[in-house]
């Protein structure tokens, strides 16, 4: 997570009257887009996860924007100036209403930070196990129960399917089965 109040005296602190804005930046460049937009003590906040990165037979963890290219910035839209935001190093532009900046209920913030551990948004528990038996919803094989053999990443599960004295190996979305 890239969380940021640094530089912030405690008069100029988020409060209640603070909402979140959005801003778009460069590709790549939400970290350059953070450091400047501290220096001009603007809070911001980058909510990051943890994916799976392949490279040359070497798989390693790193942390990625949850919203690529989007970060956002605690703002009183009554008190603060946005527009040197778009002059940042980094920035792209605001996500705007018309002229103004559209505001974020700060709840959505508080929520995505509630679902970080070690810095990373985490995603929530699958309703499914591996070994569980699911029917299958909608489609040519609407109520056929099946076995949950692996859990893939992006709601996606790998089921086996027994049809014509085969066991067959089938990838599917999460939303198309449903418990027995």
């Amino acid at each position: 997570m890239l969380d940021r109040t640094a530089g912030w005296d405690a008069g100029a602190l988020p409060n209640a009257a603070s909402s979140w804005i959005v801003v778009n930046t460069h590709a790549h460049k939400e970290r350059v887009a953070i450091e400047n937009l501290e220096r001009q003590f603007y809070g911001t906040y980058c909510p990051m996860i943890r994916t799976q990165v392949r490279h040359a037979r070497k798989t390693s963890q790193v942390l990625r924007p949850l919203f690529p290219g989007y970060l956002f910035v605690a703002l009183d839209l009554e008190r603060d100036r946005w527009r040197p935001i778009l002059s940042t190093l980094g920035v792209r532009s605001v996500v705007r209403d018309r002229d103004t900046p559209s505001r974020l209920d700060p709840a959505i913030i508080e929520s995505l930070k509630a679902r970080e551990v070690d810095g990373a948004i985490v995603r929530p528990a699958s309703p499914y196990q591996v070994g569980q038996d699911v029917k299958i919803a909608g489609g040519a094989l609407d109520g056929l129960v099946v076995k949950i053999i692996a859990l893939g990443e992006k709601d996606r599960i790998v089921v086996l399917l027994d049809l014509l004295n085969r066991s067959i190996e089938v990838r599917m979305g999460a939303s198309q089965v449903r418990a027995v």
